[in-house]
């Protein structure tokens, strides 16, 4: 069953990808072709030579992007498939869409927006070269911090929740994620690289859209795998039934 749970969660993610390269194809690209021209007219004033363009802009905003766009979007779909494996029927009586739904939503929290509020999407021009690599390690750490936090969260409510009910035991453990997040956002240092005079609305426009992208994502996850897998655990109580 988890290997017909796994197409299903690749199937979400194909289905997933194609709303989300429509999005960004849509409201991102042209956001980042203003970020680019920012790039070239700063280099330019200050004498800097243009950097030869290795892959065309149109194949890099048509080709490029759905072919990474699906890749990552097939791959989560997989992973959120054996995420809803291990869950389902161990932590809570939800249904297959209820419980599909809440894995999305605390994914989306965990991973998306609390990383976000820390270090948000920066589009071209935005962010100094040479400081990628420690940009990049405090933002996957950010992500690790995160999910590692939400899960201790998970346990918590459940014991909290034996002695004090199931209400009280995910308010307070809800409580004790969000005082705990905020104590590790204060302790990591801010990156602030963005120029003076980068336009402040496609900055904007560019993290919204960002935000976008991965709320459609998750959304879709949510929903669609949690009805393919709805069909499929019927099917399978179906079969077993059949055969008693």
């Amino acid at each position: 069953m988890v290997g017909k749970l796994l197409l299903r969660g690749m199937l979400a993610g194909l289905i997933a990808g194609i709303l989300v390269f429509a999005f960004a194809h849509i409201f991102g690209e042209p956001l980042v072709d203003a970020a680019i021209a920012f790039e070239e007219a700063s280099a330019q004033a200050a004498g800097e030579a243009t950097e030869p363009e290795i892959v065309s802009r149109a194949t890099q905003a048509g080709l490029g992007l759905f072919t990474g766009v699906m890749a990552y979007s097939i791959a989560v779909g997989g992973l959120f498939s054996l995420a809803f494996a291990f869950v389902h029927g161990r932590f809570s009586s939800l249904s297959a869409r209820g419980t599909s739904a809440v894995i999305a939503i605390a994914a989306f929290v965990a991973v998306v927006f609390v990383p976000g509020i820390k270090y948000p999407a920066n589009p071209p021009a935005v962010g100094n070269p040479e400081t990628i690599g420690v940009r990049t390690e405090l933002f996957f750490l950010m992500i690790v911090v995160s999910l590692a936090s939400l899960v201790a969260a998970v346990a918590l409510s459940r014991r909290l929740g034996e002695r004090f009910g199931l209400w009280n035991g995910a308010i307070i453990a809800g409580i004790a994620y969000l005082v705990f997040i905020g104590f590790v956002l204060y302790l990591l240092p801010p990156i602030n690289e963005v120029p003076e005079n980068f336009s402040a609305m496609v900055l904007w426009r560019f993290r919204t859209t960002s935000l976008g992208m991965h709320a459609i994502l998750w959304a879709t996850l949510g929903l669609v795998f949690g009805a393919l897998a709805e069909r499929g655990l019927a099917a399978k109580s179906g079969l077993r039934s059949a055969f008693r």
